[in-house]
């Protein structure tokens, strides 16, 4: 069956500007050489080849058109790496890997080198720095005294800065330090420091017998890892408090629970869960991948009788389309450590989540904060959870179960289920987990874990939904334009509503975006109120009974920010962690907001109300172009050139704050015919870039006009003085870039500390969501 690609995608403008920053293929000169549909026939042609390896007579075709459909229509998309990389020579299509240290220096420097080689592929990389001896423990080798696992940190942080991962994705970090570490008071504080460790989130790992003793303030004991004997004890609340006071004051740590996680580890023969990727949703064993994608829950709507409804039939094909997609990103990888392929290939972990899910909350008319979004959280990732492992079982039928199969939970068909089920909420189809259970036992199952909840920053913004599971941060946002142009976006389900109710105009919108909220807005229904809650008019307690609702039946963990507001106190803090520590989560990361040195996110005052349509770009007709009016104020500079015939002229470049506006060209001897000519280039320059004339042509088409006396200057020879007039020009711009460039410096610094409130890439405000800053014009992230 041939296949055609006449499928007209439906991405906004500003999708398809990340596309083309991030994910096209560019030739030597930086420019793409691929559209879209060409990006997403790539990745689909790439992975469906897999199929090959199972069945050499299969329909490769139709393979290829499901997966292409799936992404071309925004239903499933998979990581950032897969649709950068695959079917192209890279071919690494894992977000993230976890490595193992050991308490020697041979381990620790094969972990560096190795994680240098994973950065360098695009990946990021977590750690458990947990089995290394504290600080001033004894090393016999040297006689000397150990320098413990926070020095260590910092190697790694180093290593990180210098790779910086060829721009496309930064290098990012996890590193996890268990509580009963002899140096956890020192790890609880190690990123106090804005200008240290800016590579690394940092996790503390809690235990339940950890837990207990906070509850009743009792003491508990630290663990030297290399004898395994205690060294002295501690009262559990006070290193609690220590914790709750760091993520209150900037977010750092944040916490795991160990045990809990080792309690869902599927194959724990294999060894101990010690760590996570950099954003804490993927716990790893030692050498594992994850492999991750998620299901645009908007999409999995649909009309009934009138009303939205979920479409769960198209849920459940869409879930297994996506587990044989992520099946066969496995068999496709090129993974950048033989390590990883091995314990890759031999628990094939996937991890399928979610995107949009406020956004179909909001189609179906459901507050955010409200038991039944609660409910129905549970009821859709029950679901999902069930049908990935129903695929997974039909891969195991044709293809064989994991490698490690009778080494794990599933060998004797007694995989545990939570009981919290929530079967025929919301018209959904019965589940059979036992059947389930007796088709595992006959026939396997394809992979060791299938679910997990992962940031979906860059891909939620190339479809244009809310990202994972998290409420938008605001109605309206600053954008600012690559082109300079601030304009407001506006979510695209509270436009088409305030439209159906004619109520939509620009002055709610500016209002909007003052204001941040429109809960106290009275001109709005209350019923669009009560649906459009931002992260910040959500208290603390339902972000946590969200979080929990998902990780009832999530294989894996949940990347989730439970946001409070900048006066929230460190006893809001604590409540949450006990609240999420009592419903079952598996981690926690907060944010406060203000709580860094500098705001992530402004929702403020814009000069301008425009959506993305009226910024399309119009051809000007002839003779409509006119200099605006010259401004009252400007600031600038002159220079002294020597020229061979005409003497010194001083050339005067001003700006305003829309760019270069005017040039003077002063003659050191005054009057005569080439004064005038002097003067008049000058008002000609001057009148071309207040029509907004780009300056660089200016100075490109001066520099170089001779006369029959060239002069030589400090820097270089000057052929005329419309040489010169182009250099000075040029010179002014060039000492502007340097002066951006040294800003520039100061903003990584800022942005690598969590701290910075503009996007280093285009100037747009940063959002901290999922446990990291993420850029929602043009994609920029931090962390993946």
């Amino acid at each position: 069956m041939a296949i055609t690609y006449e499928k007209k995608l439906n991405l906004t403008s500003n999708a398809r500007r990340i596309l083309d920053m991030r994910y096209l293929i560019r030739n030597e000169e930086g420019k793409p050489i691929e559209e879209p549909e060409d990006m997403f026939r790539r990745v689909a042609q790439n992975i469906a080849s897999a199929d090959k390896l199972y069945n050499p007579d299969v329909d490769i075709e139709k393979t290829e058109e499901e997966f292409y459909n799936i992404m071309a229509d925004l239903e499933f998309l998979p990581n950032s790496p897969t649709l950068m990389n695959a079917g192209r020579e890279l071919q690494q299509l894992s977000a993230c890997f976890v490595l193992p240290i050991d308490d020697s220096m041979p381990s620790i420097f094969e972990t560096l080198k190795n994680t240098a080689l994973i950065h360098k592929s695009g990946g990021g990389t977590g750690f458990s720095f947990s089995r290394i001896r504290p600080k001033n423990d004894i090393v016999k080798s040297t006689s000397g005294v150990a320098s413990g696992p926070i020095s260590f940190m910092s190697i790694f942080d180093s290593a990180t800065e210098e790779i910086k991962q060829g721009g496309t994705r930064r290098g990012a970090n996890m590193a996890i330090l268990r509580v009963d570490h002899p140096d956890i008071m020192e790890f609880i504080t190690c990123k106090h420091d804005n200008n240290k460790l800016n590579n690394f989130n940092i996790s503390v790992g809690l235990t339940e017998k950890f837990m207990e003793r906070v509850a009743k303030e009792e003491e508990y004991e630290l663990i030297n890892p290399r004898t395994g004997k205690a060294i002295k004890k501690v009262n559990a609340k006070d290193v609690f408090n220590r914790i709750v006071k760091g993520a209150w004051k900037n977010g750092d740590p944040g916490i795991v629970f160990l045990d809990r996680i080792n309690r869902d580890n599927p194959t724990p023969e294999l060894g101990e869960i010690e760590s996570t990727n950099p954003c804490g949703e993927q716990p790893l064993l030692p050498y594992e991948s994850c492999n991750l994608g998620s299901i645009n829950l908007l999409k999995m709507v649909k009309r009934d009788n009138g009303n939205w409804v979920v479409d769960w039939e198209k849920l459940k094909d869409i879930i297994y389309k996506a587990v044989h997609f992520l099946d066969n990103v496995i068999d496709m990888n090129n993974f950048p450590l033989p390590e990883i392929e091995e314990k890759t290939k031999s628990n094939r972990k996937v991890g399928l989540g979610i995107m949009a899910w406020s956004d179909m909350l909001i189609r179906l008319g459901i507050p955010y904060n409200s038991s039944m979004a609660v409910q129905l959280a549970e009821s859709v990732m029950e679901f999902i959870d069930y049908h990935a492992e129903m695929a997974s079982v039909e891969l195991a039928k044709e293809r064989g179960p994991f490698p490690n199969f009778d080494k794990s939970i599933f060998k004797d068909g007694n995989r545990k289920h939570n009981d919290r089920t929530t079967n025929g909420n919301f018209g959904r189809p019965e589940l059979d987990w036992s059947k389930l259970q007796k088709m595992i036992k006959e026939h396997g199952i394809r992979g060791a874990a299938h679910t997990t909840i992962a940031p979906t920053g860059t891909i939620s913004l190339v479809a244009s939904v809310s990202s994972g599971i998290e409420p938008p941060f605001g109605i309206c946002h600053i954008r600012k334009a690559m082109d300079g142009e601030e304009l407001v976006m506006v979510h695209p389900l509270f436009e088409e509503m305030a439209k159906a109710g004619e109520f939509y105009n620009d002055e709610l919108i500016y209002k909007i975006h003052e204001e941040g909220s429109i809960q106290e807005m009275e001109e709005i229904p209350e019923e669009l109120r009560k649906l459009f809650v931002t992260s910040h008019d959500i208290s603390p307690e339902w972000h946590v009974r969200m979080q929990a609702a998902f990780q009832n039946h999530t294989d894996n963990a949940v990347s989730k920010t439970v946001n409070f507001k900048n006066e929230a106190t460190k006893e809001d803090v604590e409540r949450v962690y006990m609240l999420a520590y009592e419903l079952g989560c598996k981690g926690v990361t907060i944010y406060r907001d203000g709580s860094r040195d500098e705001q992530i996110l402004n929702i403020g005052k814009t000069q301008k109300v425009q959506t993305e349509s009226s910024q399309e770009a119009n051809p000007m007709p002839r003779g409509s172009m006119a200099p605006r009016p010259r401004p009252l104020v400007t600031a600038g500079s002159t220079r002294k050139i020597e020229t061979a015939e005409c003497g010194s002229i001083y050339i005067t470049v001003n700006e305003d704050e829309e760019g270069l506006c005017e040039v003077f060209i002063n003659m050191g001897r005054s009057g005569g015919c080439r004064a005038a000519q002097c003067e008049a280039i000058g008002v000609l320059i001057s009148t071309a870039l207040r029509a907004g004339v780009d300056p660089d042509s200016i100075s490109k088409r001066l520099k170089g006009i001779r006369c029959a006396s060239p002069s030589w200057q400090p820097g270089g020879m000057i052929l005329s003085c419309a040489d010169a007039i182009g250099k000075a020009m040029e010179q002014y711009t060039e000492m502007k870039i340097g002066k951006t460039r040294e800003k520039q410096n100061k903003v990584d610094d800022l942005i690598m500390a969590d701290i910075c409130p503009e996007c280093p890439e285009c100037g747009n405000m940063l959002e901290y969501s999922e446990g990291c800053v993420i850029c929602k014009l043009c994609g920029y992230s931090k962390c993946w």
